[in-house]
């Protein structure tokens, strides 16, 4: 899978593959040794080191990398976890090339990128959700205007550090106003969260 993805993005004049790992910890050592990617493109499920612990490592570590995610798992709660843990970009294998290439210049541009597939996927589980549970939800929510802005930012795609150094403030208070916002909206995630403000209004 790796040497096809790289045999056909090295036909792309403005893609250079400068480094290709089997696992995490292979990335790792590659940076520390001073190769310096744009974009780092990897799996979730990986031996040594998962993907998850691979984003979050390079997040912290080598924060101007953009990160596609590129995997099976189409559940959305590998698509939340990766994306809060710094990945700019969410991809099923099952994507062509050229979405893998529009994805990694999306990335490259400041955006954030989730495959069409996934994205269908999750507003289809959003929808039914809200059609079976909006009785029970609280649509009397007070939001402040500070929330609405947050609120913004995270339908945006941007991951609470992201937040966080935009509005100055620390990665805990973004943490701790993103669950109030789940508790004062009664959802239990970000997809539900921003499903329910953009129905109610809330925000654009």
């Amino acid at each position: 899978m790796r040497n096809g993805i790289i045999a056909l993005l090295d036909d792309e004049t403005d893609i250079e593959i400068i480094a290709d790992a089997k696992n995490g910890q292979e990335v790792l050592d590659f940076l520390k040794k001073g190769t310096e990617p744009d974009v780092i493109l990897t799996d979730i499920n990986m031996p040594d080191m998962n993907g998850m612990e691979l984003i979050t490592t390079i997040s912290a570590s080598y924060p101007k990398i953009k990160i596609l995610v590129l995997t099976m798992l189409d559940h959305e709660k590998y698509v939340i976890q990766a994306l809060d843990a710094g990945a700019h970009g969410y991809l099923l294998k099952t994507v062509n090339i050229p979405e893998i290439i529009f994805a990694i210049k999306q990335i490259t541009s400041g955006y954030k990128y989730v495959c069409t597939s996934i994205t269908l996927k999750l507003l289809s589980q959003i929808n039914g959700r809200y059609s079976t549970t909006s009785t029970h939800l609280k649509t009397n929510a007070e939001i402040s205007k500070r929330e609405i802005e947050i609120l913004g930012l995270i339908a945006q795609g941007f991951t609470n550090s992201e937040i966080a150094e935009k509005l100055f403030t620390s990665k805990r208070t973004i943490e701790g106003n993103r669950q109030n916002l789940l508790d004062k909206t009664g959802t239990k995630n970000t997809a539900a969260l921003i499903s329910f403000v953009v129905r109610n209004r809330i925000i654009d």
